[in-house]
């Protein structure tokens, strides 16, 4: 006979194994099998009696689990000096989970009765079921300063790289974390003032070379005033937040709702779920859910958490960090739908007929429980025939039926036709000394389009819903182009033999007859991003002025309040309008929607040149090293001071200043966008393939210089050197000149 596992072994089991939880799954993991399995089912029945589990279907699952990012009490060290922590949020009626704290070298001395906040992991030892990191103590949210170490007698002194910063911040001895004098650090605020009434401060982190890859992202966030710590008051209100409960919402935890979102992901905003419609009126046709976090249930109007959250309008987004609109109390754990645990949403089920076409839609305030946190390629793995342990058990009942879903919204969306851009999408991979490891083109699953058409179907039905019940909101606006920009957009295709139509009222599919006439040519790459450079840009607004793009007429943003206040805004008027409780949109903040919608179209744009910037530093740190090799590329944009050349291989922009061209003058014409010799009458145009060499990188900057070889495979005339004393002149000026075009380069970057 083989013997039963203990009910505590079969509790561990379904907790490390959250995906495998049916009867079957169980048996197979403890060898268990023919007539034994009578026994099996009986501890398991009585584990449910005893209110250990939960039975749903064929399954059983822990009734609670401790959420991924948890508030702990700390525990005095036992015997071996293991310290361990108290969950504060246990709520079973079983045995406490037994939490491990897994402390850093950098991390602050713990002692009994601390309270704390910290990530949790679920671990599978004999003598405790989780493992923690610590985030921060709870109470405590000290200050951060950014800032170059100059080394003294006695420890030494941080100047901020923020100028606006107005003070030095003081360091002593022991507080230096051995830094060296020069290097950019990471403090916190170590204690009252210090001799001259300046701050102290304890070095948290050595970054190095200011210039060094790792300091990037952190000095872009300070040089365009992005908020990057939390005042007190919106910590102390995060950490005093509870989940929320059942009462006055729908029971959704039945429902095998799952977030499917990149490997890296730290919070999961948004969870969909799909099945046939069994309406008969509706052959063919599906149900869709999509389910968002119910973000406005913790940030109320008017409350610290709320004027932060408006201040920073999104979430940040670098290749080494995230700048989060809300702290990580709320968008790391109450707020993000993890797997297995009761979560707070707001839910739009929505039918479809069988060729996409939305034909209804109902909101709901909701208690939900994801399935599943899967990522997008593992999806895409078990569509294509190789599923793993996690998504194996839920490819039949629920992932086919989620792509039969997206397969029927492909066809409304081939009649709707959206501007349909082919522009492959950088990914730059950092190692873990923060210095760029590979440049590649982020690949483009159908796992990534189902998610982005169950979110825009979603988005729609939010601003179908808020119009017909006559409620404000912020729609997402994207204007048609301006006729110049459409004008430019028209002469780039007639050079390349292609045509877009004049005379007739402008949509998405004249765009996309031209994209499609370029797509598998040699100027398919020029056309998308003309294409793209013709586009007005999108912003808020309280007035609905359609969504040229995506070739609709009434568009929201409802999917993202983890990251987005525009979408938290969306939230509460639906709440409003459905009378689900007093934390809707109040009359002051209809008053100001107008304010609100420019001032977060501005943030929005703050971070879109920030995560630029960053961008363009980490891929010229990563091709500093290479300076003097050759690469082809394409004339991107052509201006008075030289030619700018986007790279085949990292995507990266660089200049070719006209000083590098020779002695003869070169005509800028603005419309045409070319630059013309004067002698020669060699034209250099938008479009135009072309190899360089690196003459420089500056990484501190961002700035490529380039030097031009050829174009259209054609050698460049060879150039007569400057005569006499201008040459002894342009070798003084040159250091002078390439910092200038630096600065040059930045500019022009943060207008296009």
């Amino acid at each position: 006979m083989t013997r039963i596992p203990s009910k505590q072994e079969i509790l561990d089991w379904i907790s490390a194994n959250p995906t495998l939880t049916s009867k079957r799954d169980i048996a197979k993991a403890f060898g268990i099998k023919g007539s034994d399995r009578i026994d099996l089912k009986r501890v398991l029945k009585e584990l449910e009696a005893e209110g250990h589990l939960e039975k749903r279907k064929k399954t059983y699952r822990d009734p609670d689990r401790l959420p991924p990012v948890s508030v702990l009490q700390v525990k005095a060290p036992n015997n071996d000096g293991d310290l361990f922590a108290q969950p504060l949020e246990w709520h079973g009626e079983g045995v406490e989970p037994v939490v491990l704290m897994i402390l850093r070298a950098s991390d602050p001395a713990l002692g009994e009765g601390d309270r704390i906040l910290a990530r949790l992991s679920v671990v599978h030892e004999e003598d405790h079921n989780y493992e923690a990191r610590l985030i921060r103590r709870i109470g405590t949210n000290p200050r951060r300063v950014l800032g170059v170490f100059r080394k003294e007698a006695e420890g030494g002194r941080i100047v901020p790289i923020d100028k606006a910063a107005g003070t030095d911040w003081l360091v002593s001895e022991g507080a230096t974390l051995n830094a060296r004098d020069g290097e950019l650090v990471e403090a916190e605020q170590a204690g009252p003032k210090g001799r001259l009434g300046l701050p102290r401060a304890r070095i948290v982190e050595r970054l190095g070379d200011p210039s060094a890859p790792k300091a990037v992202s952190l000095i872009a966030i300070h040089q365009h005033g992005i908020p990057d710590d939390f005042p007190d008051a919106v910590i102390a209100e995060a950490d005093k937040a509870k989940p929320e409960g059942l009462s006055g919402r729908e029971d959704l935890r039945d429902m095998p709702l799952l977030t499917i979102d990149p490997a890296d992901a730290r919070d999961h905003d948004d969870a969909c779920y799909a099945h046939v419609d069994d309406d008969p009126k509706n052959p063919g046709g599906h149900v869709i859910w999509v389910a968002i976090a119910d973000v406005a249930a913790y940030v109320r109007p008017g409350s610290a958490l709320d004027r932060e959250a408006r201040k920073r309008g999104n979430s940040s987004y670098f290749p080494d960090r995230v700048v989060p609109m809300l702290p990580d109390r709320l968008s790391g754990d109450l707020c993000s739908l993890h797997e297995g645990v009761p979560r707070a949403c707001l839910a739009v089920r929505m039918q479809i007929d069988a060729e996409g076409n939305k034909i209804g839609h109902k909101f709901v305030r909701g208690l939900m429980r994801s399935a599943a946190s899967l990522h997008y390629a593992e999806v895409q793995d078990a569509i294509d025939g190789t599923p793993n342990d996690r998504t194996g058990p839920l490819l039949e009942p629920v992932l086919k039926p989620l792509y039969a879903a997206y397969k029927a919204l492909v066809a409304a969306r081939k009649a709707r036709q959206p501007l349909d851009l082919d522009l492959p999408e950088r990914k730059i991979v950092l190692n873990d000394e923060g210095e760029v490891e590979s440049v590649a083109f982020r690949d483009r699953l159908d796992a990534h389009k189902l998610i982005e058409e169950f979110m825009v179907l979603a988005n729609v039905a939010a601003a179908e819903t808020l119009i017909a019940k006559r409620s404000p909101l912020l729609f997402r606006v994207h204007e048609e182009p301006a006729p110049e920009k459409l004008e430019s957009l028209r002469e780039t295709a007639q050079a390349a033999g292609l045509n877009l139509a004049k005379g007739q009222v402008l949509q998405t599919r004249h765009l996309n007859a031209l994209l499609n006439a370029a797509a598998g040519t040699e100027d398919a790459e020029l056309i998308n991003l003309s294409t793209l450079r013709s586009m007005a840009q999108a912003y808020y607004s309280p007035e609905n002025y359609g969504h040229f793009g995506l070739a609709l007429r009434n568009y929201a943003h409802f999917t993202s309040p983890i990251r987005r206040y525009s979408d938290l805004i969306v939230h509460r008027s639906l709440i409003t309008a459905h009378g689900w409780g007093k934390d809707g949109l109040q009359p002051d903040e209809i008053d100001r929607l107008e304010e609100t919608a420019n001032h977060i179209s501005d943030t929005e744009r703050r971070s879109m040149m920030a995560e630029r910037d960053t961008t363009d530093r980490y891929l010229a740190a990563y091709l500093s090293e290479r300076v003097g090799n050759e690469f082809t590329g394409r004339i991107s944009g052509i201006a008075r001071f030289g030619a700018f050349v986007k790279l085949d291989e990292t995507g990266a922009d660089g200049l070719v200043p006209v000083r590098s061209l020779g002695r003869e003058f070169f005509h800028f014409d603005r419309e045409a966008g070319t630059l013309m010799g004067s002698d020669s009458g060699l034209i250099i145009a938008i479009g135009q393939r072309v190899s360089v060499r690196l003459a420089q990188a500056t990484p501190v900057t961002g700035g490529l210089e380039l030097e031009l070889l050829s174009i259209e495979d054609q050698a460049m005339p060879r150039s007569r050197a400057p005569a006499g004393r201008g040459a002894r002149r342009k070798a003084v000026k040159g250091k002078k000149k390439r910092d200038k075009l630096d600065r040059r380069l930045t500019r022009k970057r943060r207008q296009t």
